[in-house]
Formats: C-alpha cells, structure tokens, sequence
C-alpha cells in the first residue's frame, strides 16, 4: 500500500507540469478542475463497486478490479497524451498558435535539480499558503474518505451497502461542481473585475469558511438527514477551494507549478497518516459525542487554512518566476498571464 502511495502522489504535480505548458492562462482554473473531479469520480464509483464486491466476493478483489482498470488506463494515457503542444501529432496549426500565443515565452531549458530556486521556493509565503490550505483541505477530505463509512454505520445505523452509496453522495456533489466551478471561475477572472489574487482568495477563503460552518454543523446536527447534507455541502464546497489554491501555482510559477504542488503534496499527505489514528485516538466508543469532536477539528482547520490563505495568499508571478528574454536582461510578462488581468487574444497579436 505505501508503494502506491507513492507512485500516486506524483500524479497532480506531473498534471500540473502539463498544464503550465498546455493551458491557456484563461483557461487553466477549469481545465484543471476538470482533472481533479477524476479523482472524485474515481472515489463515486470506487465506494459502491468496492462495496459490492467486497459483499459479493472476497476482498482482494478490491484491490484486483481497480489495479486492471488503472492498468487499461495507463496504456491510452501513454498512447495519446504529449508533454507539449509541438510532440502532439494530432493538433492544428490554429491550436498550436493559440496556445503558444496564450501562453508567451517559456522557459524550456533543462535544468538540474541545483538550479531550481529552492532558497525563494522554500521562502516564499504564497507557496506556503498552497501547502498549508492543501493540509487543511486534504484533512477534511480524509476524514471524510476513511471515517465516512464509519461514522455512516456506527452512528447513523446504516449496513455497509447504505453506507456505501450515501458515503459515495458527497464525491458525487463534487465530481459535478468541479465541471461547472472552473468554468465560473474563469470567467469572472475574464471580466476584469477582480485580480488573480482576489480571485483566488474568494475561492480558496470562501470554500474554507463555508467548509467550517458546514463541518461544525455536521458534527453538530440531531439528524442523520441532516448530518449528510452538511457533509455533502462540505464536500461540494471543495469545488471551490480547488480552484483558487490547487490551481494558483500555475499563477505565482508556472514553470515550476509541479515543484510546487509537490512540495504542497508531500505536506498535505501528512493529514492522510494522522487524521485515522487521531480519530481512533478520540473515537473509543463510537458515541456521537465522540465524532462531534472529529467533525470541530475538521471545522477548526478549515477556519485557520482560509485565514492565512487571505493573508498570505498571491495570484502574482513571482520575481523568482521571471522569464528573462534571450536578448536582454529585462524580465518579460506573457499576454495573458499578466497578474492583475487577462487581455484578449486579438490585442496580443
């Protein structure tokens, strides 16, 4: 199981290293929302299917129907994505152009893992705002993906099929947000109205406060209706949150996006390890008393990562991030990753 933890957690960071060189800047929030609701589609899907099988045969086969699926999976992943616009043999001349004229100069030379700038990496408050914000999310996302089940059958009652569905509900929620939460972020970011910066802290905060109140509330309600519906409402908000931080190392240092979500990543797996035991620790009698301490720490995380995300948080390009042009030393902005706005195609031509 740690084997594939490992290899899984390079997944997001390679995606977002795609994204830096495929994604029009106008376009990047939902593209990239589009790639995570792959992984809560995989979860709607997995809940229930595991859930059977697991009823219906013996449990290795859990672990045997998802591995020949992501194995069918790696073969049409390697036969038709390209790591750039200029590998892919099936684009037109008119994608290409639009692409690489969205995007402006890149900086495409390899470079050693010595030269990347880990000192300003490493002290950069804007990236420690992603990791914090990624721990929080990912906290109350794993307490929902391994205590869910649990909490669905030692407190509200449910046999493990009921569990299993209901506990599928909220990734539903979200898989579905996620189509259509990137897109709106976009085109607000479209109207000139607020800057990148803004834009993401009205994502990343706004979830992350809404998460709390719903998470509290959850914990807090006298129904089990009403305890889905807050956890559903949390679970739907992290179509939000995404979109500001999990897609804003594409903002502050596109080149090194998947750097950073890495960094962001590693930390972030951190609640994967201590949220179970933590919840083993608290929960001994599965009383509901018990769980509502579960639900507060939850709550109280997503409260303190959306305040220091309003305080540290940046939709800027980094000085550090700068792309210097071959001719002169003068750093150089790209059409439309300029920060505070998006300027239209037409008048970059």
């Amino acid at each position: 199981m740690y084997l594939l933890y490992i290899i899984q957690g390079v997944v997001f960071p390679a995606m977002h290293g795609v994204w830096s060189k495929w994604a029009p800047p106008n376009e990047s929030t939902r593209l990239t929302s589009y790639v995570i609701s792959g992984a809560y589609v995989g979860t709607v899907i997995g809940y229930p299917m595991c859930g059977w099988l697991a009823k219906n045969y013996d449990w290795p086969s859990t672990f045997y129907v998802p591995g020949f699926i992501a194995i069918i999976w790696c073969a049409v992943w390697l036969t038709t994505i390209a790591e750039t616009p200029g590998e892919d043999k099936s684009i037109t001349k008119e994608e290409l152009k639009y692409i690489i004229d969205s995007i402006g100069p890149t900086d495409d030379k390899k470079l050693s893992v010595s030269n990347y700038p880990w000192k300003q990496i490493f002290t950069s408050m804007p990236v420690w705002s992603i990791t914090f914000s990624t721990v929080c999310e990912n906290w109350g996302f794993f307490t929902l993906l391994t205590q869910l089940p649990t909490f669905m059958h030692d407190v509200l009652k449910f046999d493990i099929g009921k569990g299993s569905l209901l506990s599928a509900l909220p990734y539903s929620v979200m898989a579905v947000a996620l189509q259509f939460s990137g897109i709106f972020i976009d085109w607000v970011r479209k109207t000139n109205i607020f800057t990148t910066t803004q834009v993401r802290k009205i994502s990343t905060c706004g979830a992350f406060f809404l998460q709390s109140i719903c998470m509290f509330s959850a914990g807090n309600c006298e129904t089990g209706l009403g305890s889905i519906i807050f956890l559903t409402l949390t679970a739907g908000l992290v179509s939000f949150s995404v979109t500001g931080y999990c897609v804003n190392p594409l903002d502050i240092a596109p080149q090194y996006a998947s750097i950073i979500l890495g960094i962001a990543n590693t930390f972030g797996t951190i609640p994967g390890i201590v949220s179970p035991l933590l919840t083993g620790f608290i929960v001994q009698h599965q009383s509901p008393e018990e769980w509502k301490w579960v639900f507060i720490i939850s709550s109280s995380l997503y409260f303190l990562g959306g305040l220091l995300y309003a305080i540290f948080g940046s939709g800027e390009r980094q000085h550090w991030a700068e792309i210097k042009t071959t001719s002169k030393n003068d750093f150089v902005d790209e059409p439309l990753m300029r920060n505070n706005d998006i300027v239209p195609l037409s008048q970059c031509e």
